[in-house]
């Protein structure tokens, strides 16, 4: 391969990770500028506000903030509880080391299994029992200087998340959801598949449901971020939870659909719903397709007509079979699963209605989001 061409090669790979290659700018741009600060402000440690800097820095402004708190709640409540500690339990023999350890960790320890959040206190308050400072400046000064040091950590990692090439978290949550959408269209033509008598190959089924249940869950993640972004009045946009809500129901709507679809139709009713079905199939994989796009570019919702025009179509052959002959030669599961399938596309078609006014949402409060 000539140098051209491996030129060409990487800055494929690299374009295919922009938000990856935003991220680690941010967290080097976090370090380095902590550091700096602290530094010009003559603080005695101040590699630990680089380190807060570098830890709190996430993928969205509102994963930036999230640890920004987490670290500061745990960081005060272990640097002032380790202070005391090391103020007032002697620990210059290795028994009195023992039992201020025990005491300075076991209670921070019992409160971070409780509540995640003071997670980083049990650390702190280690740090705080055998600081190299301690003996110089005392443990209240060396609590003091922990704080500060963290407090500017987490004001320079959220300054760089809020300024520096800034990622949104309802963009990273828009995009995860439109991956769903767009992977639930490749469900639907292996659930549904060529109508066939013929049991059907579903081995691709156990990669999609794991790549749908993982794209949901990063969905719920920046979800998360993005209400906190809200809460912090951050930003404008809709409340993300609908959203997430909407795309758990529209994944049990396909569970039911693929329970209904798992056995061949007789080939008697295939002769009459085959071709409407697959009709539906593929109209619904067009609009979930669309529905991507439009989650991805945060424009309006495509028009549902021809797929309501396919559903009804498949919905009212189905009901011809009660008064056609042929249903009474069916096999009562069979006969089941015919109905079983309609009723399961119907719930599909009204959660769906719910996704399109969702999406509809974004595009229109778009203009007050800022994007990353």
């Amino acid at each position: 391969m000539t140098l051209s061409g491996w030129f060409e090669k990487i800055s494929g790979r690299l374009g295919a990770r922009q938000a990856e290659m935003k991220l680690a700018l941010r967290v080097t741009i976090a370090g380095m500028l902590a550091l700096i600060i602290a530094k010009l402000l003559h603080l005695p440690q101040g590699y630990w506000a680089a380190i807060t800097a570098v830890v709190i820095m996430q993928a969205s402004v509102g994963g930036s903030l999230k640890a920004a708190i987490e670290r500061f709640m745990g960081t005060l409540a272990g640097a002032f509880y380790g202070g005391a500690v090391t103020a007032f339990v002697a620990h210059e023999t290795p028994f009195g080391i023992a039992v201020a350890m025990i005491l300075g960790l076991f209670p921070l320890a019992l409160l971070a299994a409780i509540n995640p959040s003071f997670r980083v206190a049990p650390v702190t308050s280690l740090i705080m029992l055998l600081p190299p400072t301690g003996q110089t400046i005392g443990p209240l000064a060396t609590a003091i200087d922990r704080v500060l040091e963290i407090m500017l950590g987490n004001f320079v990692g959220v300054m760089v998340s809020l300024f520096v090439l800034p990622a949104r978290a309802h963009t990273l949550m828009t995009e995860a959801a439109a991956k769903v959408v767009a992977l639930n269209a490749d469900l639907i033509t292996v659930l549904i598949g060529d109508p066939s008598t013929e049991p059907k190959d579903r081995s691709e089924l156990q990669i999609l449901h794991p790549k749908i249940r993982a794209t949901l869950k990063k969905a719920e993640a920046a979800a998360d971020e993005a209400a906190r972004e809200r809460k912090s009045h951050l930003t404008d946009a809709v409340d993300p939870e609908p959203l997430i809500r909407t795309l758990h129901r529209v994944r049990h709507d396909f569970v039911m659909i693929g329970r209904a679809a798992a056995n061949p139709l007789p080939e008697a009713v295939l002769d009459q719903l085959g071709p409407s079905l697959q009709t539906l199939r593929d109209e619904t994989r067009a609009l979930l397709l669309s529905l991507a796009k439009a989650l991805r570019t945060r424009g309006l919702p495509p028009d549902s007509a021809t797929f309501e025009k396919a559903l009804h179509t498949f919905v009212s052959e189905t009901e011809a079979l009660r008064s056609h002959a042929l249903s009474h030669d069916l096999p009562y599961s069979s006969f089941g699963q015919v109905f079983a399938l309609g009723f399961a596309f119907e719930q599909f078609r009204k959660d769906l209605e719910d996704l399109l006014a969702r999406t509809e949402e974004l595009a229109i409060t778009r203009k007050h989001v800022p994007t990353g």
